[in-house]
């Protein structure tokens, strides 16, 4: 309900003319100090989209200021910046990388900025692996081996990707989807494997499974399942499994068999910046060799 405005005669202050169940609305002004500060951040606002390219019409603005232009300029001065010891990294092998103690300091550093831009979304932020088939580069457990010229040749061909010639491949058969294998040996086949880790429970199972796995194993992963890291096939006998070493996940691999893709970074990335991942990685992965 609206009434005429009145003064209120406890505080003194006019009302709005608004009552509700008999309480009245005091019309209490702002401070004019608060007035003049909002009023000058309307003028600021309006004189800023003169300025700087807020609007489209406005094209650069009157200061000519664009951002993606500024940080365009920022980067290529860090660039520039970094370019003497970019092009030293270019031209050093990478043993003499290791052993100069300002370019391994700088490579590490640079790698592991490296590894959080491009490799941590699968390898997680400190290399430790994730469950899926993204392996652990932080052991020395290593696919396809872990010295320096060898890590060098997984990050710049990948793991059988599928746009570049020199891209490491190698290709486990579906025992059980090709029809080599019925679902009984492959049970068994798992059985034996488990059991190289020690981690067998049916000793007749695994007995029958040794003959196959001989058969049809060995010549990948090894008599005692050691693995071959010429072929990128795994070890069989330690706790290291990067699709799950239960019977269930083992015998999943025999039946369907895995086969993880891994770009190729060679393309996409400045040779330097390879350098940089690989002697990072290297750090990475405890006593392998150079």
């Amino acid at each position: 309900m609206a009434n005429a405005p009145e003064r209120d005669a406890h505080s003194g202050t006019t009302t709005t003319g608004h009552e509700w169940d008999g309480l009245k609305e005091l019309n209490t002004p702002l401070p004019t100090w608060w007035l003049w500060t909002f009023y000058a951040t309307i003028a600021f606002s309006l004189l800023w989209l003169v300025l700087y390219p807020a609007l489209p019409f406005t094209g650069t603005g009157l200061l000519g200021s664009i951002a993606r232009q500024e940080a365009d300029a920022d980067h290529a001065a860090r660039i520039a910046a970094a370019e003497p010891m970019l092009a030293r990294l270019r031209q050093a092998e990478l043993p003499e990388i290791l052993a100069d103690a300002e370019l391994r300091a700088y490579a590490i550093a640079g790698g592991r900025t490296a590894f959080g831009n491009s490799c941590a979304g699968c390898h997680g932020a400190g290399g430790q692996g994730a469950a899926g088939g993204f392996p652990s580069l932080a052991d020395d457990d290593w696919l396809w081996g872990g010295r320096l010229a060898e890590i060098e040749q997984t990050i710049r061909h990948g793991i059988r990707a599928p746009d570049d010639a020199e891209t490491r491949l190698s290709q486990m058969p579906r025992f059980l989807a090709d029809g080599m294998l019925t679902a009984a040996q492959v049970g068994d086949v798992a059985e034996h494997v488990l059991s190289l880790s020690g981690r067998g429970t049916d000793a007749a199972a695994a007995a029958r499974g040794a003959s196959l796995f001989a058969e049809n194993c060995v010549a990948c992963h090894g008599e005692r399942g050691e693995g071959n890291r010429e072929l990128g096939a795994p070890s069989l006998a330690d706790a290291v499994w990067l699709y799950g070493g239960d019977r269930a996940s083992v015998a999943r691999s025999i039946s369907y068999a895995r086969a993880g893709v891994m770009p190729a970074w060679g393309a996409r990335l400045d040779p330097a910046v390879i350098r940089m991942l690989v002697v990072y990685l290297h750090s990475l992965g405890g006593t392998e060799g150079q």
